[in-house]
């Protein structure tokens, strides 16, 4: 995929993640787009849903992951890119590992718990046996503002 198309996938990651911040949601959106038998199609999309499902582990690229082999009857996404508005933690890089997805595009670097470059990178850990292709920093500046707008409307100032 090039440049152009890695911008177009992460502005819908990003509609998602925006989506997620309405419901109140942490705002991470993740979309994954398959070449092969459906080149450039749309497998899967969603948003976080942890607080919706009451479950820490509905992270958008965890159930994105999980909508795509859904969709293609397989769990092995080798010819899919999933696209992140932030940097995939431990689970989530372990999951990508597992399913094998051919490439990671993400966009806002995660300095507390990143695992594609920031805190590890679990997902090109020479000892493991699928390493995907990761490009990170992809509108990074859009993606980190939604975060940091969304974390800064929940801070609360306590007056002394």
């Amino acid at each position: 995929m090039s440049a152009d198309d890695d911008a177009k996938w992460m502005r819908e990651a990003l509609h998602l993640a925006r989506e997620a911040a309405l419901a109140g949601e942490v705002p991470v959106g993740a979309v994954v787009v398959c070449d092969g038998r459906r080149p450039n199609e749309v497998v899967a999309r969603v948003g976080n849903r942890m607080v919706r499902d009451r479950d820490a582990t509905a992270h958008a690229e965890l159930l994105a992951l999980r909508q795509a082999a859904r969709a293609l009857g397989e769990a092995w996404l080798e010819g899919c890119t999933l696209y992140v508005t932030l940097e995939p933690c431990a689970m989530c890089a372990g999951a990508m590992v597992l399913s094998r997805v051919g490439r990671v595009v993400f966009g806002a670097w995660d300095d507390k718990g990143g695992m594609a470059g920031s805190v590890g990178d679990l997902l090109r850990h020479p000892r493991l046996n699928h390493r995907p292709q990761v490009q990170g920093g992809v509108m990074r500046e859009e993606c980190g503002e939604i975060l940091s707008r969304f974390f800064a409307e929940r801070r609360v100032v306590t007056p002394t």
